[in-house]
């Protein structure tokens, strides 16, 4: 094979590479977002797991980065702070803390992931879990 056979051979592997690639980030980069102000209700399933439920039947969960034991308190206030504008897309716009009560030292949990669910998803929700 010619050098300049070769070269465009190159290049053409590597268009289609990028251009896969670029597909494939389009769809993992796909936000779903929702202003702070429609969040209604959450629940927690375990110590890394909370399930929250925005407007009337929009559910996501929350995947925490390690354990939050204060999300399983029967009396327990999620402290919410958003980062940012009043738009939440990713996890990096949480700021959660958890409380037994008003007056309580709040726990800080860190949100890792935050994943849209579908609403299969949210219909097989255990009644404890959905919010």
């Amino acid at each position: 094979m010619k050098p300049s056979h070769r070269v465009a051979a190159l290049i053409g592997v590597a268009a289609i590479l990028f251009s896969g690639c670029a597909g494939a980030r389009a769809d993992d980069s796909r936000q779903h977002c929702f202003f702070a102000s429609e969040f209604q209700n959450w629940k927690a399933a375990d110590d890394q797991t909370l399930y929250i439920r925005v407007s009337l039947h929009r559910y996501f969960r929350l995947d925490l980065a390690g354990a939050c034991r204060s999300v399983k308190w029967p009396n327990a206030v999620l402290i919410t702070k958003f980062r940012g504008s009043n738009a939440v897309c990713s996890a990096l716009d949480w700021d959660l803390q958890v409380a037994q009560g008003v007056h309580d030292i709040p726990e800080a949990c860190i949100v890792k992931q935050m994943t849209e669910l579908t609403q299969a998803e949210a219909d097989a929700l255990p009644a404890k879990a959905k919010p």
